[in-house]
């Protein structure tokens, strides 16, 4: 009794041009997040400038749209990375994560520094996105930290000639 292998089994699309149209997709997206982010860039500078009161107004949303522009540029080099290595890269998902998470926390804070009096309720539900937004970046630095870890066993366990 024999079994076909599925990898003897013909595909309805042949592998080459598969690959072929997927490597032509990721730089097009790659384009596409590099476009982005000097638009983001020229945005960002143009709003930097006409922004009133520079301090702390302008800062703050400076601030804010150069991290917002660092995610694009994460989010670029893991499509870069797949597209010459193969492998979606999980250390760069959690550091866009990372960035994304302490985005969030310096805008609430912000808000909340800068903002007028604000009721009870709304200072409540900022301070728990802050403890939210810092949960979310402990664990993904410890998710990172496994992440090495695991890499630094498996480089230990596997044999080298």
């Amino acid at each position: 009794m024999t079994t076909k292998n599925h990898s003897s089994r013909k595909s309805l699309v042949p592998t080459r041009w598969a690959e072929g149209m997927e490597d032509v997709f990721h730089l097009v997206l790659g384009i596409f997040l590099f476009g982005i982010a000097v638009a983001a860039l020229i945005y960002s500078l143009v709003r930097v400038f006409t922004t009133s009161p520079f301090f702390p107004t302008g800062m703050i949303q400076a601030i804010n749209d150069v991290l917002f522009i660092v995610i694009i540029l994460e989010i670029l080099r893991t499509v870069i990375a797949r597209y010459t290595d193969g492998v979606f890269q999980l250390q760069n998902f959690l550091i866009i994560g990372i960035i994304a998470a302490v985005r969030h926390i310096l805008t609430v804070g912000a808000s909340m520094t800068l903002g007028a009096e604000k009721p009870h309720e709304s200072f409540e539900r900022a301070v728990i996105e802050l403890l939210v937004s810092a949960g979310i970046v402990v664990a993904l630095v410890f998710a990172i930290f496994l992440s090495r870890a695991a890499d630094t066993v498996l480089a230990r366990a596997t044999p080298t000639k």
